[in-house]
């Protein structure tokens, strides 16, 4: 099972959120750095099993506001997956 860990500590500005994903998820130079991005490359790029999330407690809360933009892509990847009869897709908050 691949699990990749996409550790939130830390960061104060949405830019950083982005960053953090294209270095957890191993993505290319040429990813957007944006919510489009982020789906088109999950659904094409991860081979991933499970993704954790960690520090979304420690966010400011102008930044926790865009939480449920990635929750709604993440299990949105899931659906995707079951939908396909994919292997399972899963993310866990801790």
């Amino acid at each position: 099972m691949k699990i990749i860990e996409l550790d939130l500590t830390g960061c104060k500005y949405l830019e950083e959120i982005h960053k953090r994903i294209k270095e957890a998820f191993n993505f290319p130079d040429w990813y957007g750095e944006n919510w489009s991005a982020f789906w088109d490359l999950l659904r094409s790029e991860c081979d991933a099993d499970k993704v954790i999330i960690k520090g979304e407690d420690k966010l400011p809360k102008d930044l926790a506001d865009c939480l449920p933009k990635l929750h709604e892509i993440l299990q949105r990847n899931a659906d995707f997956c079951k939908e396909l009869n994919l292997p399972p897709f899963s993310f866990e908050i801790i």
